[in-house]
């Protein structure tokens, strides 16, 4: 499982831009707290091979699935406690639920420092929270 700022990443595909080339499909990690953006691990080395050529060669833009030999995404994400195609306000409650348990273990370690991160991280997801929320009611859901 990939961390982030006491945030579980989230797996996802999506568009990175590398000098002036754009590569698309790239299986990347998201952290829903900080949102930093990480090409997954297991393809890390096909991908930065890719950039560097398609850059080279000049190319705009490139689909990764078209040079690179493609992996299950169910391998990829198989470590990924969430993933881009469940229910965004499903994703935050997982997440937060996540860091409510692991502030108990900062709080049993007298981990000060790690409690006042893990609380700084739930206060950003339970504004995303009830944004969503809002969202969802707004739409009537």
């Amino acid at each position: 499982m990939s961390f982030c700022c006491g945030a579980s990443m989230i797996g996802t595909k999506g568009t990175l831009k590398h000098i002036r080339t754009q590569i698309h499909n790239v299986p990347l990690l998201f952290c829903p707290v900080c949102h930093r953006v990480e090409v997954h691990h297991l393809v890390e080395n096909e991908y930065e091979i890719l950039a560097e050529y398609a850059h080279g060669d000049g190319a705009p833009e490139v689909d990764f699935q078209e040079y690179v030999e493609s992996r299950d995404q169910a391998e990829l994400f198989e470590n990924c406690v969430n993933n881009e195609n469940e229910e965004p306000l499903d994703v935050v409650r997982s997440q937060i639920d996540m860091a409510l348990d692991l502030l108990m273990v900062a709080k049993q370690m007298n981990d000060a420092e790690w409690e006042q991160q893990l609380k700084e991280r739930l206060n950003v997801l339970s504004k995303r929270r009830h944004k969503l929320k809002s969202k969802n009611t707004m739409r009537g859901r």
